[in-house]
């Protein structure tokens, strides 16, 4: 693994839990903390990394699942969070008391430095007070975080295309979800332009924005109700194969788990 990396692990993601890692020869960051702080340290030490080497926390959105643990991080291992104003005033009554010098206003459609990392943000579509994800670079090498969306728009595609690596979202099977227990009103939310990519949307879009250095795609916040790996996995397979993308040939796919945390890559 190349000292001079971008390295990357995703520690949860699904419709319970989402956290990644991102880490720079200067910077150690996460994105997200939907799960407790406890949690969290025991996924890091299973891909040998210590809690108490992050730096900065992003947020993209103040759902249960994406903050759960950023209050207890924040103060318990003094990191600087990024989110922006609107996901900052709906976050903070959630997660507790942030020390006012972590606090980090990052609007969408910017670029940051940290030093060795630029990470973008840009807006997406969501029930939230005002979603965000993120692209990250470093030393020529993008990786692009994508959930929580009910469509990908036209400036997204074009912020994110072509990128080293995607977590990318497919949240539901479409039968299953509509065959499923799940209340009308919440099954309309899902499907909604401001609720999720479903299996077969996440895979158009990714045939959207995939280019010749894109090279690991992860398939994250899968609902554990209406998907399963396995569904997920030979949908997106199935969709670009019809592109004719050489599946395990040109990049792999990798399926993410609400539990147990995927090796730490170097892109």
């Amino acid at each position: 693994m190349s000292e001079d990396s971008l390295k990357v692990s995703v520690l949860a993601s699904s419709s319970s839990g989402n956290v990644t890692y991102i880490e720079t020869p200067e910077h150690h960051v996460l994105v997200d903390a939907g799960m407790s702080g406890k949690k969290i340290k025991e996924s890091l030490e299973s891909i040998g990394k210590d809690i108490n080497t992050i730096d900065s926390l992003f947020v993209t959105h103040e759902h249960s699942d994406h903050i759960k643990g950023v209050g207890v991080l924040a103060r318990r291992y003094n990191l600087n969070v990024y989110a922006n104003e609107k996901t900052w005033d709906a976050m903070l009554p959630k997660i507790g008391k942030v020390p006012e010098d972590q606090i980090n206003v990052f609007q969408h459609n910017k670029v940051m430095t940290l030093d060795d990392l630029d990470v973008e943000s840009f807006a997406v579509s969501h029930d939230a007070a005002d979603p965000q994800f993120y692209k990250f670079h470093h030393n020529g090498k993008d990786f692009v975080i994508l959930t929580d969306t009910g469509y990908v728009s036209d400036r997204v595609e074009q912020t994110i295309k072509n990128a080293d690596g995607y977590l990318f979202e497919c949240n539901h099977d479409v039968e299953m979800l509509r065959n499923g227990f799940y209340t009308w009103p919440l099954k309309q939310r899902i499907l909604s332009e401001k609720g999720h990519l479903s299996n077969d949307d996440g895979a158009n879009a990714l045939m959207s924005v995939l280019g010749n250095r894109t090279k690991q795609i992860y398939l994250g916040h899968l609902s554990p109700e209406n998907n399963t790996k396995a569904v997920a996995h030979e949908a997106v397979e199935h969709i670009m194969e019809d592109h004719d993308f050489g599946v395990g040939s040109d990049f792999l796919i990798h399926d993410t788990d609400p539990k147990i945390a995927d090796p730490l890559i170097s892109l």
